[in-house]
């Protein structure tokens, strides 16, 4: 068994290149081989979110605070909230933040596929980030 202790990982900011607006990465988490689960609590400031990216075998969102919008490419913004549990399939691009208004924090977990976590691409176009 093994405890990484609450506050023992500096936060970190989420990187331009990723994210728009103001987003916080606490505690990331990588399990020990041979598992190839990770993960990070994020939170997203008012209007801050992901670009568009996939997971090469999907990823699971458990949001813990404030409130939030989601979209899979091929569907529409849907708001997310405390408690809600969202999965993306495998390679299905999408992005995720916080609402306009309000922040939003979950914990993101994924699986490596061959090393690969994450294949990201462009910023959320303005159209595309709006109330559900």
């Amino acid at each position: 068994m093994k405890i990484k202790r609450s506050g023992s990982q500096a936060s970190s900011p989420g990187p331009a290149n990723y994210f728009t607006g103001t987003v916080r990465i606490d505690s990331p988490f990588q399990g020990t081989a041979p598992a190839r689960i990770g993960g990070a609590v994020v939170t997203f400031e008012p209007g801050a979110r992901t670009h568009w990216h996939s997971h090469p075998l999907g990823q699971t969102l458990i949001v813990t605070a404030g409130g939030g919008w989601a979209q899979g490419e091929s569907g529409p913004v849907m708001e997310i909230r405390p408690g809600d549990i969202v999965w993306f399939g495998p390679n299905e691009r999408h992005w995720h933040g916080a609402a306009a208004t309000a922040a939003m924090s979950h914990i993101a977990i994924t699986e490596s596929e061959n090393g690969n976590v994450v294949d990201w691409a462009e910023p959320v176009a303005a159209e595309h980030y709006q109330a559900p």
